[in-house]
């Protein structure tokens, strides 16, 4: 049941990333999944563990990670297209 729960939290946190920046996450709810995973770690490798914890996700340096891993994402795949 805990991995069930971790999932739909990195979904929302995915989802919630790609809220703020205004930049949809490729893959739909998988990308959500795996952008809210990796933006997890990325935020708390960055910026360490506080805030709420929900599922196992420290919430608020998720959410940063999530936003910067999107934004990072959007830049080079923006980057690869103009190279065509």
């Amino acid at each position: 049941m805990s991995f069930l729960w971790s999932l739909i939290v990195g979904g929302i946190i995915g989802w919630l990333g790609g809220l703020l920046t205004g930049r949809d996450i490729p893959g739909g709810i998988i990308g959500n999944i795996i952008a809210g995973f990796i933006g997890a770690w990325l935020g708390t490798k960055l910026f360490g563990n506080w805030g709420p914890t929900i599922g196992g996700f420290d919430i608020i340096p998720a959410l940063i990670g999530s936003v910067i891993l999107i934004l990072l994402a959007s830049f080079i795949i923006r980057k690869l297209h103009q190279a065509r």
